[in-house]
């Protein structure tokens, strides 16, 4: 099974584990794969970077650096496929849904009402909280 996480989604798991961290685990371990693009990897760590994260990270003995190379070897890099802008409130949530369909990935992990809004799915592709993602992967 291959995700897309946002932004968001996979700096929760990153930085504090909980139902996110699961996913990162998933993939670690090999029972999914994680897909991103150069855009959402470059957004990540741009937001890795940010003040308010400093605590956490120092509080897990990581740097940004740390962080950003462990996830960015675990995903596969994919080239996001061109779309019409769709998400019109928060136009970054488009580089999603275009990497997405770059990946040919089955899920798009999200915690962000824009992208959930969609009805549960674009252009074929599930779009799931990351409960749910956890509750369709294969157990441990």
């Amino acid at each position: 099974m291959r995700l897309v996480l946002d932004t968001n989604t996979a700096l929760s798991g990153l930085l504090w584990g909980g139902t996110p961290g699961r996913l990162i685990d998933a993939a670690e371990a090999g029972r999914i794969e994680l897909a991103s693009s150069a855009a959402l990897l470059a957004e990540l760590q741009g937001v890795l970077g940010r003040e308010k994260f400093a605590r956490q990270l120092a509080r897990r003995g990581l740097t940004v650096g740390d962080v950003f190379d462990g996830y960015a070897a675990l995903v596969v890099i994919v080239t996001p496929a061109g779309i019409l802008p769709t998400i019109a409130q928060d136009p970054a949530d488009d580089q999603v849904l275009a990497a997405a369909l770059g990946a040919q990935a089955d899920l798009i992990v999200s915690g962000d009402s824009h992208l959930l809004d969609l009805d549960g799915d674009y252009q074929g592709i599930s779009i799931v909280s990351p409960a749910e993602a956890v509750g369709l992967i294969r157990p441990d």
